[in-house]
């Protein structure tokens, strides 16, 4: 297991004054993220799989930003963490390792985003078992695992938060095996969150159609992103960091756990019911 470490310089203390010192984000510009006020986390440690790139490379560069010390799980290295573990998040060895490296290297674990994760599209009858297996083992198990060890270091209590996505809930034709598994995730959330309360919060955020690596796949289905858009009540699609926002603001909340936040714009608000499209269509 390789590791990529980045040291930060250490502040000074700040001179003593009559008024608490404010302290700047760093790494994230985070003015022009309009609906979103930044939460001080004061250096706290913070844990995200699948840290490398979409809504974990996303949620990795904010909760640096905003003060925590973030240590990335993945295949792949994440510049931006100040402890990148390269991994099978799926591998309990190997993750059991991984936490314990980020306890020995960054400080006791107090948050912690399960963003691992991995699409597929096959139509039920033409599924192979290794294809349902391939998505549950790195949506699902993965998940757990992390949960599981995550859990058990958080000595001090702390929060979690899961990334589902709204095809949890939705019956989307060829995504037979992501769709469940991102409904098994959301149901894991709730459990975990009445096993582990009332020390540690469970959480999931749902994001919709998102501009992700992920999501980029759907390019070649002609239209369908831009339809996805037209959907959205918010007229458009997801970026990274919009997710990325809703994630770290449930992670702050203390009177939430076994939640499933959506974050999608409003796109699961659509119905193929609504008069107002037919209307639409005539003009």
């Amino acid at each position: 297991m390789a590791r990529r470490r980045r040291l930060r310089q250490r502040r000074s203390p700040p001179p003593r004054a009559s008024s608490p010192p404010v302290h700047a984000p760093r790494r994230l510009a985070l003015r022009g993220h309009v609906g979103f006020r930044p939460v001080e986390l004061n250096e706290r440690v913070a844990l995200v799989t699948g840290g490398a790139s979409g809504i974990g490379a996303a949620t990795v560069s904010l909760l640096g930003a905003m003060g925590a010390r973030v240590a990335s799980l993945d295949l792949q290295p994440s510049p931006d963490a100040d402890l990148s573990l390269e991994l099978d998040v799926a591998d309990e060895a190997q993750m059991t390792e991984a936490v314990r490296r980020v306890q020995e290297d960054l400080g006791l674990l107090k948050l912690v985003v399960l963003n691992a994760g991995v699409g597929s599209f096959s139509p039920i009858r033409s599924m192979t078992v290794d294809e349902w297996d391939r998505v549950h083992r790195i949506n699902v198990r993965a998940a757990l695992i992390g949960l599981r060890e995550c859990a058990e270091a958080m000595s001090d209590g702390g929060s979690i938060v899961a990334v589902t996505s709204i095809s949890g809930f939705t019956a989307e034709r060829g995504l037979a095996a992501y769709s469940t598994s991102k409904a098994a995730l959301s149901q894991l959330v709730r459990v975990a969150a009445r096993e582990l309360g009332p020390r540690i919060k469970v959480n999931a955020v749902a994001p919709g159609a998102t501009e992700t690596p992920l999501f980029a796949s759907t390019a070649q289905l002609p239209g369908y992103q831009e339809r996805m858009a037209a959907r959205a009540a918010l007229g458009r699609l997801g970026r990274p960091i919009d997710i990325a926002a809703a994630i770290v603001s449930l992670l702050s909340l203390d009177w939430v756990t076994g939640q499933v936040l959506v974050a999608d714009g409003g796109l699961s608000l659509y119905s193929p019911m609504d008069p107002m499209e037919a209307l639409e269509a005539d003009e």
